[in-house]
């Protein structure tokens, strides 16, 4: 009982000390660099080394939290790479599969209609860079440290859920949200958040998350609803439901579908290979 208090309590003790050390770095970072924090013509490198400053500033007080509060090693969080190196290579290439059939199969459909290819050098690795960042963060974050004690005061589904409830309300003043788009960053949770249940490893979320983003933005989708560096660039002939819109691929339905198929697959995956561990 008392464990499953220290769990919530950690995450709430976390929250004030997040804010103001990661900001309070990001905004440094920002002066140092000559960024203007308000404007939104920032560059991809300027968005970039924004978020880079702020993971900084997080980094800094997870390694606090861990040894002080947690009082376990930071690695604990996830990070341990032994045996690890396939299922990093499974993330990335799940992500870049997911996104190139949704694009194949919106533009079979007219969903979408190609209308260049824009490759740019700099907007390719600028890409690269942020979003391994964001991928990073937002894992080491919420599937390392959040989930991580949530699973110390819930069972891990319960604990998995409320996670992604989490992760999808950080999102909640996206540009272009609406019901579908929310229901999708829920579902996204649940699918990144699957695999640190059943091994409590990081390196296969971010995996998914950096490739699912990066590919999204390749193919020309908005991320989130945010308008990011693209390769292939189309127009919607309509924004409806199918093709996601403004928001991108995470506001289909066929994102739906397709997240919930990748949920099932991998929830069966790591039930059965706990189950032949145990024989």
């Amino acid at each position: 009982m008392e464990e499953a208090k220290r769990g919530w309590l950690r995450i709430l003790l976390f929250v004030l000390p997040y804010i103001f050390i990661a900001g309070g770095v990001q905004l440094l970072g920002a002066y140092l660099m000559g960024i203007d924090f308000q404007s939104e013509d920032k560059t991809y490198f300027d968005r970039f080394f924004l978020k880079l400053f702020e993971l900084v500033g997080m980094f800094l007080v997870l390694w606090i939290f861990m040894n002080y509060v947690d009082k376990r090693p930071f690695v604990d969080l996830g990070f341990s790479w032994k045996g690890r190196s396939r299922e990093f290579l499974a993330g990335i290439v799940l992500g870049a599969v997911i996104m190139g059939f949704a694009f194949a199969f919106l533009l079979l459909t007219r969903e979408l209609i190609f209308t260049t290819v824009d490759f740019d050098a700099s907007g390719a690795l600028a890409s690269i860079l942020l979003f391994t960042a964001v991928a990073v963060g937002e894992e080491v974050l919420l599937r390392g440290y959040v989930l991580r004690n949530l699973m110390l005061s819930f069972n891990k589904y319960s604990a998995l859920a409320l996670s992604s409830l989490l992760f999808a309300a950080l999102h909640g003043l996206n540009p272009n949200l609406d019901v579908l788009g929310l229901l999708n960053l829920f579902l996204a949770g649940i699918l990144l958040g699957t695999s640190y249940i059943f091994t409590k490893n990081l390196w296969f979320p971010i995996a998914l998350h950096l490739s699912w983003n990066l590919f999204q933005s390749y193919f020309g989708f908005n991320v989130s609803g945010q308008d990011f560096y693209s390769i292939f660039k189309f127009e919607l002939p309509e924004a409806n439901i199918l093709n996601g819109g403004n928001f991108g691929f995470e506001g289909s339905i066929l994102a739906v579908i397709i997240q919930l198929l990748v949920i099932g697959l991998l929830f069966s995956y790591y039930q059965k290979r706990r189950q032949n561990s145990l024989i």
